[in-house]
This record gives structure tokens, C-alpha cells and sequence, in this order.
């Protein structure tokens, strides 16, 4: 299986509980209002948030898959290549991400923007 953004859209919007919104202007998936999947700001690649510590193992284990380009070092998310050679890692790693977008508090709404 290839994904592309519209197959890793549709499995995480697909979730329990989870939705199609926007994060930072542009698409999303989110849970109990955190996003927890984005297209990312490099071609080839969508963001997904995760914790640090994932973050790490990811890119250890499988770093022609999982990488970070400096914008989003330091940070909670890693970049995912659409063309991993373990898509069905990508799709549990997607559920992982989801699973900690429930357990966290709501997101509250940025001033000026709706719930």
C-alpha cells in the first residue's frame, strides 16, 4: 500500500472520535480538539504529533521514514515519508498519535477563532 495525504486523512479522520479540521490554516485530523496528523511543510511528507520520546525512537529505528527538519526540532511531531517501506507502521504510529490526542485536555480555541 502507497500512501499519499488523502489515504493518511481518511484513516485518521476515520478514528473513534477523531475529525477533518485545520491546524495553523491548513488540513488536519484532530482529537478531542488536538491535531494529531498535518500535511507537512516539506514535500513528500506529513507532520504527525507525537511524544518526544517516540519522536526518537521513530527516527532511530527507521529514519528513511521518520525524520525532523529543523522547524521541527525540540517539538512533539515528526515528519512521516509518504513512501515508507512500512506503511502499516505509519498507520499504527497514526493510531498511537490519535490515542494521545484524546487522553489530552482540549485544545482551547486561539482568540478570534471558533471552537
Amino acid at each position: 500500500m502507497s500512501l499519499d495525504w488523502d489515504k493518511v486523512a481518511g484513516f485518521a479522520a476515520g478514528l473513534p472520535g477523531a475529525e477533518r479540521s485545520t491546524h495553523y490554516g491548513g488540513p488536519a485530523a484532530k482529537a478531542n480538539g488536538n491535531a494529531f496528523v498535518a500535511p507537512g511543510r516539506e514535500d513528500g511528507s506529513f507532520c504527525l504529533m507525537i511524544d518526544r520520546d517516540t519522536v526518537d525512537i521513530l527516527k532511530e529505528t527507521d529514519p528513511d521514514t521518520y525524520w525532523q527538519s529543523p522547524h521541527y526540532e525540540g517539538w512533539p511531531a515528526v515528519l512521516v515519508r509518504y513512501g515508507s517501506t512500512d506503511p502499516e507502521r505509519v498507520l499504527s504510529m497514526i493510531e498511537r498519535a490519535h490515542q494521545q490526542a484524546l487522553a489530552k485536555k482540549r485544545a482551547k480555541p486561539r482568540p478570534g477563532k471558533k471552537a
